[in-house]
Order: structure tokens, then C-alpha cells, then sequence
């Protein structure tokens, strides 16, 4: 069967009368929207062969339909109108953002709280870097009698540093040799290229302080490891309780039980590469636990290195077009928060001059 102009339009209006009332969609709700110049029974017949084409499903013996993962698929790429901001929901976000975004060392969970609030679904929010630092030099300082210090400059500029008792046959001759090393040997890589091999070549050219080198791989590991840390936050569990989908308390208590921070760790993965507003419809997610729900991510831009992620995580019945349009003023708005925090200016309302009164 062809999937027909008229087919598409009966598709999106079954998923948009079934995101505002939660109820299956018979052919008589149709027929009376506007613009909608087709009879009951065309539209019944259009929307028997939908749900054989696998876009909408029959819950009930009911002659209602509701829209199956592929139909919501669909209806993402395809069919939704764009969602237009009105004045009073961009100047809340603002709001929001400039009355709370003052900690940044509680930025995820703000940020989190933020996006939970303004679409009524949990949310999610990562920070993360972009590019894995990588060191850049390596120096052995002796510091007296027993003790050296090792600073590992890196490739984002920072510096840190660490003491070390040294073992009783290596002095500064040793760690000059051992710095030579390091540096010939050890810059410039990943941490997926530490390798056993490389640990093995490197302490057979240090000589008498071979000793030393695990202690000194694991110390570059921990930190590389710790310059491309994720931060993550999720808020807004207790809100999936409004939507009509989990009124029954054993299968909101399921899908609660899995939003967290290990559960959904995933799924920023999925933004790496991608641009603009990702959605992910019901099977399509990363995760098992998921499956009946979608999550809806974009990006933002933190600086220094960092990037963000915002998302919700709410019924596959959610209101698509309203939920992108928000998380993506939000992302807007955050990335020039962050990026010209001494003259940040949120983005104007549409429709609203410079000299408007708020």
C-alpha cells in the first residue's frame, strides 16, 4: 500500500488528537476537525490500512486507533508542525535561567530542574568535554631526600602534580634518564594506548627506576580519565505520574525504578556527532528499560572544552513538536549564558521588540 498524502494527513491528526486527550482516536474526531474534508468512512478506511501498514495500532476492540513506535517515527521526520514559542513561555525559561543558573558547581542539577519544569517530564543533563586531554610533558623533580615530585603538564593546559617516595637506589640521574623516557614515550596518547606492551617497553628502557613507571602510568590514567569525566543529573521523576500512561502505580513504579543516572548513562552517547534535536521513539533507545517510552536531546555548548546535553525522558504520547521547541530556546539560551556570562543576553522572545515592557 501507498502511504498517500491523505493517509499522512489521517496519521497526524490521529497522533496529535491522541498527544492532547490520551485516548484511542475513532474516525468521527477526525472527520469533525478542521480542514478535514473527508467522510467517516474514508477516514476509517485510511485508518484500517495505517494500522496494517504497521503506523497505528487497535489497543481495544474499540474502533479507536493509537500511533505505534513507527508512526511516532513518522511523524518526527515528516508530519509535526513546527512548535512557535509563545512570549510567556520563552520569558518563563529566561526566568528561570537568570533567577537560578548562579551556581555552576550545581549546574547539572539545575539545569536538570530547569528543563524538568519547563516541559512537565524528568529530564536529564550531562556535562562532558569534548576533546580528551592528552599529556604534554612529563617532569621529575627531586625533592629531597626519599621523595620526587611528578607534574604532568597536559594538552588543555593544566598542570598537575604528585609525590612520590623513590626507591633507595634511584636519585637525580635516574629521573633525568626516567624523564627522558616519559616524554620520548608517553605524551600525546589516550588512555586506550597504555598498553600493557607500552608499559613493558618503557620500563625496560628506565633502567634502575623501572620501579617506578606503573606508578607513574597509573597516576597519567587517573588523570586523562579524570579530564574527560561526564557529569549527569536526572530530575523530575515524580511528574511521569501526571501523564495518564502510568495511573497504574505498578508500571509507573517500574519505569521509575530505572531512571537513573546508571540506566540512562547511554544515551548521551547518541548526541556525540549528531547536530540539532535527537529523538529516540520507543524501541529505538539505547536502552531496554525504554523501550516504552522516548527521549527527546539536544546539545549546548558550556565552553572551556565542555560540552552539554539536555533531554526528557516521557510517554511516546508526548507533544514532539512543543518538547523540541523548548529544549532547543533552552539550549540556545544556556550556551550563551555560559559562553559571555559577564554580558549574557537570553534570546528575545518572538515577536517582542527591545522596548516591549516585560
Amino acid at each position: 500500500m501507498e502511504l498517500t498524502e491523505r493517509k499522512k494527513k489521517v496519521l497526524r491528526s490521529v497522533v496529535d488528537l491522541y498527544i492532547r486527550t490520551a485516548e484511542p482516536v475513532g474516525s468521527k474526531a477526525i472527520a469533525e476537525l478542521p480542514n478535514m474534508n473527508f467522510s467517516s468512512a474514508t477516514i476509517r478506511n485510511e485508518m484500517a490500512e495505517l494500522t496494517a501498514m504497521g503506523y497505528l495500532e487497535q489497543p481495544h476492540t474499540s474502533a479507536g486507533r493509537v500511533p505505534s513506535a513507527a508512526g511516532y517515527r513518522l511523524y518526527v521526520d515528516e508530519l509535526m508542525a513546527d512548535y512557535r514559542l509563545s512570549m510567556d513561555e520563552t520569558r518563563s525559561i529566561n526566568s528561570a535561567i537568570e533567577e537560578k543558573m548562579q551556581q555552576v558547581d550545581k549546574m547539572m542539577d539545575q539545569v536538570a530542574r530547569l528543563v524538568s519544569q519547563a516541559t512537565d517530564l524528568p529530564a536529564i543533563s550531562v556535562a562532558s568535554r569534548t576533546g580528551g586531554a592528552t599529556v604534554k610533558r612529563y617532569e621529575l623533580i627531586l625533592a629531597g631526600t626519599g621523595s620526587f615530585i611528578l607534574v604532568v603538564m597536559l594538552s588543555n593546559e593544566q598542570v598537575v602534580n604528585k609525590l612520590i617516595k623513590l626507591p633507595l637506589n634511584v636519585g637525580e640521574s635516574e629521573l633525568k634518564l626516567l624523564s627522558a623516557v616519559l616524554n620520548a614515550a608517553m605524551t600525546g596518547l589516550s588512555p586506550e594506548e597504555f598498553t600493557p606492551a607500552l608499559l613493558e617497553r618503557v620500563s625496560g628502557s628506565a633502567g634502575a627506576a623501572a620501579s617506578l613507571v606503573p606508578v607513574i602510568v597509573d597516576f597519567t590514567l587517573e588523570t586523562l580519565r579524570s579530564q574527560a569525566s561526564t557529569d549527569m543529573a536526572v530530575a523530575g521523576h515524580v511528574r511521569l505520574l501526571d501523564q495518564p500512561e502510568y495511573q497504574d502505580i505498578h508500571k509507573a513504579q517500574k519505569l521509575l525504578s530505572t531512571l537513573d543516572t546508571e540506566s540512562l548513562s547511554g544515551l548521551p552517547a547518541v548526541m556525540r556527532g549528531a547536530n540539532g534535536t535527537k529523538v529516540l521513539v520507543g524501541p529505538e533507545n539505547v536502552s531496554a528499560e525504554l523501550k516504552d517510552t522516548s527521549v527527546v536531546m539536544t546539545k549546548f555548548d558550556i565552553g572551556e572544552g565542555m560540552e552539554g546535553v539536555i533531554g526528557v525522558v516521557g510517554p511516546t504520547r508526548m507533544d514532539y513538536a512543543k518538547i523540541t521547541a523548548r529544549l532547543s530556546y533552552f539550549a540556545e539560551s544556556l550556551s550563551k549564558l555560559f559562553n559571555k556570562p559577564e554580558q549574557a543576553q537570553l534570546p528575545q522572545a518572538p515577536g517582542e521588540s527591545e522596548n516591549q515592557e516585560a
